[in-house]
């Protein structure tokens, strides 16, 4: 299984804010953007591995400027790091306001998305290579990002994150 770079498989997805989409103040549902990231993820993870995928995990999503009806939505989706089976995928989120000409950072988060063979069950995927030094970083900080995932869903004990305490310690 040949290794991939980061961008092989990265993800540009955009949407219209339409009325159905929006709640009572006129902005972007956060069910809606979630629906839509969670599309953007999976067509980058199993872009990255050639197989089907499922949603694993989704890291805290922080929603820090609202997306208005008639703005468009633009969402980033790339893989930060593969593990034996599973794959982050980081992603980051503009709205755009056409009419005004001006893009602005609404949020972002990381996904987790296992493989699977056509039984169902888990496949090892592709190692990531990452090029650019923001690359380097995301994939850097997965490890850490993963164990604090594994300790919060009680698949890991605290004293096995070696990344975190590492990180506290003043040695990561």
């Amino acid at each position: 299984m040949n290794a991939k770079k980061v961008s092989d498989s990265i993800n540009h997805m955009n949407e219209l804010v339409l009325p159905n989409d929006t709640n009572t103040f006129g902005n972007l549902m956060g069910g809606r953007l979630m629906y839509w990231m969670d599309i953007a993820a999976a067509y980058c993870a199993s872009k990255h591995c050639n197989t089907p995928v499922v949603t694993a995990s989704v890291d805290n999503i922080s929603f820090k400027n609202p997306i208005k009806l008639g703005h468009y939505v633009h969402i980033e989706a790339k893989v930060t790091r593969a593990f034996n089976t599973s794959m982050e995928i980081h992603l980051k989120v503009w709205g755009e306001d056409t009419l005004h000409q001006f893009k602005y950072e609404s949020n972002e988060a990381y996904f987790t998305f296992v493989s699977l063979d056509p039984n169902d069950r888990p496949r090892t995927v592709p190692e990531v290579i990452p090029e650019t030094e923001a690359e380097k970083e995301l994939y850097d900080g997965a490890l850490r990002r993963r164990q604090l995932r594994l300790i919060l869903g009680g698949k890991m004990k605290p004293d096995d994150a070696t990344e975190l305490k590492a990180l506290f310690n003043g040695k990561g």
